[in-house]
């Protein structure tokens, strides 16, 4: 809500609240925000002197304003303090902070059907709630109603009309917006529940399509097209269009209570609440990335490897080429399967190469092929592994020439210790020295 600095004929205190901005001015008088001596924020509204003069208005106000004391619920905006015999009457509600529908619609739009709905089910039952404490608005329009961060909220109880302000022939003192005022308002009859209803069709046929469904032009006019002519609802979407319409019926004996109101426009909400979720293609998974499917994928290709190359038809088991070296006797390493895939972007190191032939194939044919950065790896064998990693064939190889060079060495060594055993004369070993020979000659 926008706020202005208070002018110089404006109260800077009024009963306990001390007064800080303008919220705004209209036919009954000034809004200004205010707060208690505890810091509470409320939003005081100042009757206009001319209307404070007049003692049927000040009447009709003090019954309006006890009985909005018993309005309760929270799409209301509660009444906090009222003074009734002070020169200018006053009355102070709970301060809402959020932007009028009327503000919301002319910055950003027409509010969707599923918005819109969301908006009138509060609006309905809220009206509930003031309808059961005896107070007929007749004032509801779309600056009337504040979206809060709690929802919308309904201000501005009491006075829609000023006293002489009941037939077309008075429409100069018409408080309110000729746009969303009732037949019966115009014609002078008696308000009901049921005006508050036409009001609220209005306002939601400008809440789909930012304008009043009577059109622009002067009070007169205006007025005449409320009383006589149908409602334009050109925009208003399809959901809510035939509720709309029986909303403002000329007749309020043929308008739908806000109860029912209710209950329609929250399953409106609902349904196309749910059409818009329905509508919304589902969201890539992020999980499934890191799912392993049995291959390796890179998300960006090399370029210089975007060409397959044409697969041999050669080949005993027809299975891809396994990225690791040669077995040697069946007994060298062998992959193992559900080794973890390579991170995605980066380019496995090539495996040692025997001698360029796919192993069990003695036929020669292709040489094995390298996993590219830009191409998926072979697909699993049919008996479920995958290839092996080459580095870690490579450790393998690397710890298998140690071991064996180790064990030969060892087995070096013992020989060369257990050498010079065959030159002397062991006894059991059936040698006999040259020395001892000569001597026994």
């Amino acid at each position: 809500m926008a706020m202005m600095r208070l002018r110089r004929e404006d109260p800077r205190v009024v009963g306990s609240f001390r007064l800080h901005r303008r919220l705004g001015a209209g036919g009954m008088g000034v809004v200004y925000l205010g707060s208690d001596k505890k810091g509470q924020r409320v939003a005081l509204k100042v009757i206009r002197p001319d209307l404070a003069e007049d003692q049927e208005f000040r009447s009709r106000f003090a019954r309006e304003v006890s009985a909005a004391r018993r309005i309760r619920g929270g799409c209301t905006a509660r009444l906090v303090a009222a003074d009734l015999d002070a020169e200018r009457p006053w009355f102070a509600t709970q301060y809402v902070p959020g932007p009028s529908l009327h503000d919301k619609v002319a910055d950003d739009g027409p509010l969707g059907a599923a918005d819109a709905a969301a908006v009138g089910a509060a609006l309905s039952e809220g009206l509930v709630a003031v309808h059961e404490a005896g107070v007929v608005h007749r004032d509801l329009k779309p600056s009337n109603i504040l979206l809060s961060p709690k929802g919308p909220r309904i201000i501005d109880f009491g006075i829609a009309w000023a006293t002489g302000a009941s037939t077309l022939t008075h429409v100069g003192t018409a408080v309110g917006s000729p746009g969303f005022l009732a037949p019966e308002q115009v014609r002078g009859a008696a308000v009901t529940p049921a005006t508050d209803v036409f009001s609220l069709g209005a306002t939601l046929a400008y809440a789909s399509t930012g304008d009043s469904p009577f059109g622009h032009g002067s009070s007169e006019v205006m007025l005449y097209r409320v009383v006589h002519e149908e409602p334009q609802l050109h925009g208003v979407p399809d959901a809510l269009a035939p509720l709309v319409r029986a909303c403002l019926a000329k007749d309020p004996e043929e308008r739908p209570s806000t109860l029912q109101l209710s209950l329609r426009l929250k399953e409106i909400a609902a349904r196309e609440a749910q059409g818009l979720a329905d509508a919304r293609p589902p969201a890539p998974r992020a999980a499934e990335a890191d799912r392993p499917t049995g291959r390796l994928t890179d998300t960006y290709p090399d370029p210089q490897r975007t060409q397959r190359r044409p697969r041999s038809s050669s080949g005993a088991s027809g299975a891809p080429m396994r990225g690791n070296a040669p077995s040697r006797g069946g007994s060298g390493p062998r992959p193992t399967g559900g080794l973890p895939s390579r991170p995605n972007g980066s380019r496995p190191t090539p495996a040692p190469r025997g001698n360029g032939t796919r192993p069990g194939n003695g036929t020669g044919s292709r040489p094995a092929s390298r996993a590219g950065a830009g191409r998926p790896a072979p697909r699993p064998t049919g008996t479920g592994r995958r290839p092996a990693n080459p580095r870690l064939l490579r450790q393998r190889l690397f710890v298998f020439v140690v071991v064996t060079l180790l064990v030969a060495l060892g087995i070096a060594l013992a020989q060369g210790c257990s050498g010079p055993a065959h030159g002397l004369g062991v006894p059991g070993s059936g040698v006999v020295p040259a020395k001892a020979t000569a001597l026994e000659e």
